[in-house]
């Protein structure tokens, strides 16, 4: 029993990396550890005994669970996400007269985008209105001509026509034919809205390291950014970066294109001061050819505190000294003090901005009636207060619930009121809302 112990000691200890002895005096490696009272120490590799299946299990778990994640946001939330685009295309069709009286900006890749999903006979799809494209005729075919705009939109003539349609005999079912019938420009722009949804990219990200976590365990390190997704305030910082992204991505391109020109001024003229060699058979060649030049303007001058001149030779005494200092101090005030500052401003004007937009909204949801839009201080002041006033008279949910009432409410049915409201509400116009105004405060206006 004793030496079968003793064996199993043995194995176990054979999965360390002890250390017992010390080296030879004439190795040139320093141990001077040696000296702290002989301390034995011991490496735990990482595939000593359960260390490695582990790892290995919890890893597949963690794959497992993440693409669930991505599988269920497409299934239970890509289809909200195309219903909410198709419902901004839908009415800014119909009250707007997007594509019809206005054009969107050659910059709106938003709105050129869904210039492709007008005219498709899918559209729309998700949302629930399914005879938009006839209101937007009706609306506006007596000015700009109902051909053209059932052109613009893919209605057929047939479709103009209220009367019942015929169905078509049927057909025998072929894979050419349900190839056929497939709707390829719909499919299109939807993979387009749903790979340009930031919720769905941050989850295939997160996939994707995830996946190649199993080759390289230090592409798990990337899911701690996901801690900054679970905080409000951290996203805040996050979307910052992003917020003015188009801006901040022209000016990072005009530094590099500043930063260029001084490359061709620097190869043409300064290139003996980026040599700061002792030894003449071996030159330090930073600006031996443009590519290596500009890299080293890009990677060292931007990041120099002083501009490329703190990192060449010093240029007193030489025939270009007056040169190189018009040089060095250009540099340093266009790219250090002028671009890198705007690079920086435009990051710490968009977190103050995202910040600002999130206090005024917190503020007025607390402080201001979503109804009428008249604050506490008015409310405070008279008998039964803020409070009373947004949880009875003023309640968002009785303005919901009688909107809902009219949209399930046949419409020959409505009373005068209602038609009223109705119709305004068909409108998207919403002047039926008492902004500013309520009985309470026409009350005391008349005591008053």
């Amino acid at each position: 029993m004793g030496n079968s112990k003793l064996d199993r000691t043995n194995e176990i200890m054979n999965d360390f990396i002890k250390v017992t002895e010390p080296p030879e005096d004439d190795e040139e490696e320093d141990f001077s550890f040696w000296n702290d009272d002989n301390v034995d120490y011991y490496v735990l590799q990482e595939t000593t005994g359960y260390m490695a299946p582990t790892l290995t299990l919890l890893a597949i778990n963690h794959t497992i669970i993440s693409m669930l994640c991505i599988i269920g946001y497409y299934i239970l939330k890509v289809p909200l996400v195309v219903f909410k685009r198709e419902k901004e295309i839908a009415r800014k069709l119909e009250f707007d007269g997007l594509y019809i009286t206005e054009q969107p900006s050659d910059d709106d890749i938003k709105g050129q985008w869904d210039r492709l999903v007008i005219n498709t006979p899918s559209f729309p799809n998700n949302y629930w209105d399914k005879f938009v494209k006839r209101k937007v005729i009706n609306k506006y075919g007596d000015l700009y001509g109902v051909e053209r705009i059932a052109e613009l939109l893919g209605v057929d003539r047939s479709a103009l026509d209220f009367s019942p349609i015929k169905k078509p005999p049927e057909q025998e079912a072929t894979l050419v034919s349900w190839l056929s019938s497939i709707d390829k420009k719909y499919h299109i722009w939807k993979l387009g809205v749903v790979f340009t949804d930031n919720s769905f990219l941050y989850l295939a990200w997160y996939t994707s390291m995830s996946i190649l976590g199993h080759f390289n365990n230090f592409f798990f390190a990337a899911h701690l950014l996901d801690i900054a997704m679970g905080f409000k305030t951290l996203r805040t910082i996050l979307s910052s970066v992003t917020h003015n992204g188009k801006q901040l991505v022209l000016t990072v391109g005009l530094l590099a294109v500043v930063v260029y020109l001084y490359t061709v001024v620097a190869f043409n003229f300064f290139r003996k001061f980026y040599n700061k060699s002792e030894d003449e058979d071996e030159p330090d060649m930073k600006c031996d050819d443009m590519m290596t030049c500009y890299l080293f303007h890009m990677y060292v001058g931007v990041r120099a505190g002083g501009g490329i001149g703190d990192e060449i030779e010093d240029p007193a005494g030489d025939p270009f000294e007056m040169y190189r200092i018009i040089f060095d101090i250009t540099f340093f005030f266009f790219v250090i003090v002028i671009l890198l500052a705007i690079i920086q401003g435009l990051i710490i004007d968009a977190f103050g901005e995202l910040r600002d937009q999130q206090e005024q909204v917190r503020e007025d949801m607390e402080t201001k009636c979503f109804i009428c839009g008249i604050g506490n201080d008015y409310f405070d002041t008279i008998p039964h207060g803020f409070e009373i006033h947004t949880l009875q008279e003023h309640n968002l949910a009785n303005y919901l619930f009688f909107m809902m009432y009219l949209i399930n409410k046949d419409e020959t049915e409505h009373t005068g009121q209602e038609s009223f409201v109705w119709k305004m509400y068909q409108e998207r116009c919403w002047d039926f809302f008492p902004a500013g105004d309520c009985f309470r405060k026409q009350y005391e206006d008349q005591l008053g």
